[in-house]
C-alpha cells in the first residue's frame, strides 16, 4: 500500500501553526476536505482548544449571512479565538456585533463611499505610477518590498491622517502584528508591535480630539454612535483595526498577481493586449490570492451544519481560501481566469461584515496593474518568492522580478 499524503492524513495538518500553510501540499488539504469532510472538528493541538473548520463556499457563505448564530464579539481570527477571545470584541468593528456594529458601520461607511474616497484613490494612482517607474527603471527590483508594500499602506495612512514620515514604520509594525518575513517570529514580538500601534494612535487620536482635521482618525475621535462619543479605548483599537485592514489585502493580492503574471506570461498578454477588461482581472486577481484566509466566528446557539452538531460556544472558522476554489461554485478554479464571469469569490467576506474598505482595495490592485501594464511589456522571476508565515495572511513578503519595459497596452 502506497504511504498516505498529508492531504489524507487530515492529524498531519496542524491549522494553528503558521509553517503548514506554505506546503505546496495545502491546495490537496483544502480539496480532500472540501470532498470529504467538509465540516470538520480540527483536532485540538498542545495548546489550542479544538475548533470547526468550513471549506465548501456555500457553508462558508452562509456563515456570513447568519450573523445571529455566528457572532464576532469573541474574535475573528484562529489566533486570537484559541486564547480565548479577542481583547478588542466588542470595542472594534471587526469583532462588534449588532447593533452596536451596525450604528459604527454606518457612521465610518461615510467615509469609505466612492464619491469621499475620490481624492484618495487619485493619490493611490499617483503614488502607483511613481512605485512602478522607480522599479522599471531599477530593472530589477524586489516587487514586494519596493512596490506592493508601500501603495496601500500609503492610502490608509492618508485616509486615516497619519503624518507621511510615520508610513514606514507602521508598514513594518503591521506586517509584524499579523504575519511574519520568518517562520521564528514569537508572540511576544506580534504583542511588542501590536503595542507600539495602539501607543501611536492614541496620541495621534487625543490631539486629533482637540484639533480635528478632514480625517478618518478625526471623524472617529469626533463621532458620536448611540448618542455618546466612542471611548478612548474604541477610538484607538478602530484606529488600529483599519490600519491592519487596510494594509493587507491589496498589498498581498498585488504581490500574488505579478508572480502569477511572472510564470504565465499569456495571462498577461491578454490584459496587455486589451483582451480581458481590468475590473475582471482585478476580481480574478482577488479570487486566485486570497490574501486572507479565514475568518473567525463563534457559534452564540446549537448549530447544525451537513449534519454535524455544533454547540453554543464553539469555535467556528470559515477559510475563504477553499470557499474560493469551490469547483461546485468556480469553473476550473485551479484556472486564473482573468476573464472570469460571474466571479462570486469571498475575499472580502459577505454580509454585516463586508470589508468596508473593498472599494478602495480594488482601487489599489487595479492601479498597480494599470500602471504595469502601460509601462511594462514582460515580467519575468529572478528567483522564488519568500513566503509570509501567518494562520491568517498568505502570500510574499519578498518576489524579486525583472521588469522589462515597452510600448506598454
Amino acid at each position: 500500500m502506497p504511504p498516505r499524503t498529508v492531504a489524507e492524513d487530515l492529524a498531519q495538518v496542524n491549522l494553528t501553526d503558521p509553517a503548514t500553510f506554505v506546503q505546496p501540499a495545502m491546495e490537496d488539504v483544502w480539496r480532500h476536505l472540501r470532498e470529504d469532510h467538509p465540516v470538520y472538528l480540527h483536532p485540538a493541538t498542545e495548546t489550542t482548544p479544538e475548533f470547526w473548520v468550513l471549506t465548501r463556499y456555500d457553508d462558508v457563505l452562509s456563515v456570513y449571512k447568519d450573523p445571529e448564530r455566528f457572532v464576532s464579539r469573541r474574535g475573528n481570527m484562529l489566533t486570537s479565538l484559541m486564547k480565548g477571545g479577542d481583547p478588542g470584541g466588542g470595542k472594534m468593528l471587526a469583532v462588534m456585533d449588532a447593533p452596536r456594529h451596525t450604528a459604527l458601520r454606518t457612521t465610518l461607511l461615510k467615509s469609505f463611499s466612492p464619491r469621499a474616497l475620490q481624492h484618495v484613490v487619485d493619490k493611490v494612482r499617483v503614488r502607483a505610477d511613481e512605485r512602478v517607474a522607480a522599479a522599471v527603471e531599477a530593472g530589477t527590483c524586489d516587487f514586494a518590498a519596493e512596490v506592493a508594500d508601500h501603495i496601500p499602506m500609503g492610502t490608509i495612512c492618508d485616509l486615516l491622517g497619519v503624518p507621511p514620515s510615520d508610513h514606514a514604520e507602521l508598514l513594518r509594525l503591521s506586517k509584524q502584528a499579523l504575519s511574519s518575513d520568518d517562520a521564528g517570529q514569537s508572540e511576544d514580538d506580534v504583542w511588542l508591535a501590536r503595542s507600539e500601534i495602539l501607543l501611536y494612535f492614541a496620541e495621534l487620536a487625543a490631539f486629533r480630539r482637540s484639533v480635528p482635521k478632514e480625517d478618518l482618525i478625526s471623524t472617529l475621535a469626533t463621532a458620536h454612535v448611540d448618542g455618546a462619543p466612542l471611548t478612548e479605548e474604541e477610538l484607538v483599537l478602530n484606529c488600529y483595526g483599519l490600519i491592519l485592514a487596510g494594509d493587507e489585502t491589496s498589498r498581498l493580492a498585488a504581490t500574488g498577481a505579478v508572480r502569477h503574471f511572472s510564470q504565465n506570461p499569456d495571462a498577461w498578454d491578454a490584459l496587455r493586449t486589451g483582451r480581458v477588461p481590468l475590473p475582471a482581472a482585478v476580481e480574478e486577481i482577488l479570487r486566485w490570492t486570497t490574501p486572507a484566509m479565514h475568518l473567525g466566528r463563534t457559534a452564540a446557539t446549537d448549530v447544525e451544519i451537513r449534519g454535524r452538531a455544533i454547540a453554543a460556544g464553539d469555535t467556528v472558522t470559515a477559510w475563504n481560501v477553499s470557499a474560493n476554489r469551490d469547483e461546485t461554485v468556480f469553473t476550473d478554479p485551479y484556472v486564473f481566469d482573468p476573464a472570469r464571469t460571474p466571479n462570486r469569490h469571498l475575499t472580502f467576506g459577505y454580509g454585516p461584515h463586508f470589508c468596508l474598505g473593498a472599494y478602495l482595495g480594488r482601487a489599489e490592485i487595479a492601479a498597480v496593474v494599470d500602471a504595469l501594464l502601460r509601462t511594462v511589456d514582460t515580467i519575468e522571476a529572478q528567483s522564488e518568492p519568500e513566503p509570509v508565515y501567518s494562520t491568517f495572511l498568505r502570500g510574499y513578503s519578498s518576489l524579486t522580478v525583472r521588469l522589462r519595459p515597452g510600448g506598454g497596452a
